[in-house]
């Protein structure tokens, strides 16, 4: 295993990403502003990061490819947890990886997760490992209903997941899930006031940072908005950045790591799952702090002193889905009378993604304003958002 680099990797050096999709892309837009070069592995011709940095065209479990992107590359990074995780640890041994496999192969699979955030002396929702549709009902009658059931491996933006409202589902979602093919677990359901997020960063050098917690808000299991200022109060917004200080430098992570949290005002904050990268609901931070996400990650990975996380400005971050790009394209033809009215600042940022499929995150809209009432009343009235 290459160690880690005495001294900073400064701009000019290039920065080889496993993954090239929107996170990529902005990582590389940000990079490259500092000066650094970026090349992409992702097997998606035209993929919204090779479209501004350099691609190797080829699949994620692709050794010679990944091993071109060694050859190519001062340090590699990943934009997205489920890389090839015995890729990732081939890497190591050939290139400088400073966020490593394990905790990739941790963050993959949510018992290890879990296992891992308690470790770190931080409480998560009660769960259980499932093993046959038995031990469901055995841990459904402990928990009691709604509870949540999702696969081990593999579930993003509500996949692999089933709620189960009531005994008679419990049989249907086991065998459901079970084809997965991987291990199930069992999620007490927390009945929360706010789902909250927190985006660390942790230097190579061991330096941390948290950006602001945003408040999340979902329409069908997808990331809806982000809004910055959190609406909680300052003392839950305090821990829940200690906390994801705390799980950055329990886990060792070097780059970024999203924090998802859920917030009772009666039990106090649970942790839901981490991601190791920069995410959906740090896009806030392209505008509204002082450094964004991006230039953030690239600093960590690339051993820089981080940059000031400061808010500048309330912010709500709104995604676009595919259905939401045409109303969108036809809205910033026109002269925005509902921002000036509101004085709201909105900043469209588009992937590059060919087809606008429905429920795809096809971009992101970030709107600034002196409050984030008056964003989200901009963002009402829109009706962008109601198609």
């Amino acid at each position: 295993m290459l160690e880690r680099k005495s001294t900073p990797l400064l701009p000019g050096s290039t920065i080889g990403i496993l993954g090239g999709g929107q996170l990529g892309r902005m990582m590389a837009i940000a990079g490259s502003n500092m000066g650094y070069r970026f090349i992409a592995l992702d097997p998606t011709e035209d993929a919204p990061c090779g479209q501004v940095a350099d691609q190797i065209v080829a699949a994620y479990n692709d050794r010679e490819a990944a091993r071109e992107l060694a050859r190519r590359s001062d340090v590699i990074t990943y934009e997205f947890e489920n890389v090839d995780a015995g890729v990732a640890a081939m890497l190591m041994d050939e290139s400088y990886v400073p966020q490593g496999s394990e905790l990739l192969y941790t963050t993959q699979h949510r018992l290890r997760e879990k296992r891992a955030i308690e470790a770190s002396g931080v409480r998560v929702a009660p769960y259980r490992e499932i093993r046959s549709a038995d031990e469901l009902r055995e841990a459904v009658a402990a928990f009691g209903t709604p509870c949540v059931l999702k696969t081990a491996t593999g579930g993003y933006d509500g996949k692999g997941q089933w709620v189960i409202k009531n005994d008679s589902e419990i049989v249907e979602a086991y065998e459901t899930l079970a084809k997965a093919g991987t291990e199930l677990v069992l999620e007490q359901f927390i009945k929360f006031d706010k789902e909250l997020s927190v985006i660390a960063a942790r230097s190579t050098t061991g330096e941390i940072k948290t950006f602001p917690a945003a408040e999340n808000i979902h329409v069908e299991n997808i990331l809806h908005l982000s809004i910055v200022p959190a609406r909680i109060p300052e003392d839950i917004q305090r821990e829940a950045e200690q906390l994801a200080a705390r799980i950055a430098e329990g886990l060792g992570v070097a780059g970024l790591i999203a924090v998802e949290l859920f917030w009772s005002e009666k039990d106090g904050l649970y942790v839901n799952e981490l991601a190791p990268r920069p995410h959906n609901s740090g896009h806030y931070t392209m505008e509204a702090c002082r450094t964004s996400q991006f230039e953030q990650h690239v600093r960590a990975i690339c051993g820089l002193p981080l940059g000031d996380t400061s808010l500048l400005t309330p912010v709500v971050m709104v995604n676009v889905l595919g259905q939401h790009v045409e109303p969108l394209l036809e809205r910033m033809a026109k002269p925005d009378e509902a921002a000036a009215r509101h004085g709201a600042a909105p900043k469209v940022h588009l992937y590059g993604k060919k087809d606008a499929v429905h429920k795809r995150k096809m971009g992101h809209v970030n709107v600034l304003a002196e409050s984030t009432d008056k964003a989200l009343q901009y963002i009402e009235e829109t009706t962008i958002w109601k198609v």
